[in-house]
């Protein structure tokens, strides 16, 4: 491989001769080979819509030379589609604030700039790294800014896959309204419901996630660029900020605004911790769904076997024609990720220091990755489980007519205690409700039918 030696204020680095990537971000190579792991190409993009911002600003405010802002512009419209994406070599756990991959996307900017304006890549000779992609701004003001942009486009994402999702739990609640089966509390047999009221309620409770999540967005567009190292705006125009801002609205169509206190901005984490906590929310959600799905499909001899989930791939190795839920498996291990995430997310939050939380890069990662997987999870889940499923109304309907938990509707007819003597004597002689009432004596056929109706039992009322 063939190099060319950079300087910095370190002394000289050996950078890849074809590299556009500089001194500073080889030197994180170097030093911090982690994970293996680069930076989503949803942060590369959000970095390059901020600098992309910044330098228009700065050309209107004239603080820029033209040819230099345009040629940094051009670089940044190249690299939002696609090109370059092989040169941001920086681990996602590197140094903190940030700093090794801003500088990174300075340098790549600073090198392509310095190509378009007929120069060579490590020169610097009409466009420098720190002077020009980087005026006005700090690696403190443009990474949690970044971030919070790459997270809230990424809920751009989720936001349909959790609606797709949230629908097809709805759709079924409608299709199963009609299936009969007995609820079940404390894994115990309980009243009567109707199947379809269960997959509603996931719905429902889908819904009330979202808009956690939309809270959660509203926090992210909430943006401290413009506080430069210390919130304090050194070094950079009264305008330059608003200005920013006001392009970044422009070309992504979602309502950024500056935030009211740049000190806060920086200081605090509070979006990503906003974020983290909506995420937290979903998955707990998420995970007890998936978890009821795998106990109504269990089976198809040994267990509830109320529900059919569709079957997606062999289950077993070893047992022909084993079908397992796999797709509720699969939401389940994405969920245990996240919320791994969502606990990284709040650690780094809290972890700040007086000016700076320099924990963002972890912020960072964690976000983009449980955002990413998550949409993904989501969507398979939706696609490959939910819309296929199928009621085994058979099965249900055994359940709701033989449940013990009937005799709760005799409450208001014979009181608590007879009812629970008739629930005793069902279980021990194996005999359902209607007959041990009809044994005794205790109704007339037409007033137990009415009683103990489970169709009347899933709705609000009270005995005529």
């Amino acid at each position: 491989m063939e190099f060319r030696i950079e300087k910095d204020s370190l002394g000289e680095v050996q950078v890849p001769a074809n590299a556009y990537w500089g001194s500073q971000a080889e030197r994180s190579r170097q030093l911090f080979p982690i994970s293996g792991l680069r930076e989503h190409p949803q942060m590369v993009r959000a970095y390059m819509q901020l600098k992309r911002a910044c330098a228009q600003a700065n050309k209107e405010l004239k603080l820029l030379d033209e040819n230099i802002a345009d040629a940094i512009i051009q670089a940044c419209d190249e690299i939002i589609s696609g090109l370059l994406d092989d040169q941001f070599p920086v681990d996602v756990f590197h140094m903190g604030a940030g700093t090794s991959f801003h500088m990174n996307v300075n340098e790549v900017l600073a090198n392509r700039a310095e190509e378009i304006l007929g120069g060579d890549k490590g020169k610097y000779e009409k466009v420098n790294p720190n002077d020009h992609p980087n005026f006005g701004q700090s690696t403190n003001d443009t990474f949690p800014t970044a971030m919070r942009m790459m997270s809230r486009s990424m809920l751009d994402d989720l936001f349909p896959a959790l609606d797709q999702l949230t629908k097809a739990f709805e759709d079924k609640g409608k299709e199963f309204d009609d299936v009969l089966k007995s609820a079940r509390t404390h894994l115990q047999d309980a009243v009567p419901i109707r199947l379809g009221q269960e997959f509603a309620a996931y719905g429902a409770a889908l819904r009330k996630c979202r808009s956690w999540l939309d809270h959660a967005a509203y926090e992210l567009e909430d943006l401290g660029i413009g506080g430069s190292a210390a919130g304090t705006g050194l070094n950079t125009h009264p305008q330059f900020r608003f200005r920013v801002v006001e392009i970044l609205k422009e070309s992504t169509g979602i309502p950024y605004r500056n935030a009211a206190d740049l000190r806060e901005a920086m200081q605090s984490n509070l979006a990503m911790s906003s974020l983290a906590a909506a995420l937290r929310i979903l998955c707990l959600e998420l995970t007890r769904i998936a978890n009821d799905h795998r106990l109504l499909c269990s089976g198809p001899l040994t267990g509830f076997a109320e529900i059919v989930l569709p079957a997606v791939q062999p289950g077993s190795s070893i047992m022909p024609g084993k079908v397992n839920p796999s797709m509720a498996e699969n939401l389940n291990i994405v969920a245990y990720q996240v919320l791994g995430q969502c606990a990284s997310i709040e650690g780094c939050g809290q972890a700040g220091q007086l000016e700076l939380n320099v924990m963002m890069p972890g912020m960072a990662f964690s976000a983009q990755f449980s955002l990413q997987i998550l949409t993904n999870a989501i969507k398979t889940f939706t696609e490959n489980c939910v819309v296929g499923i199928q009621a085994d109304r058979e099965k249900c309907e055994h359940y709701a007519h033989t449940s013990p938990s009937l005799a709760t509707a005799l409450n208001t007819y014979l009181g608590y205690q007879q009812s629970a003597d008739i629930v005793k004597q069902a279980l021990k002689e194996k005999k359902s409700i209607p007959e041990v009432v009809r044994e005794r004596g205790l109704m007339d056929e037409e007033t137990l039918s009415k009683v103990l109706d489970p169709a009347l039992l899933t709705e609000p009322g009270l005995p005529g």
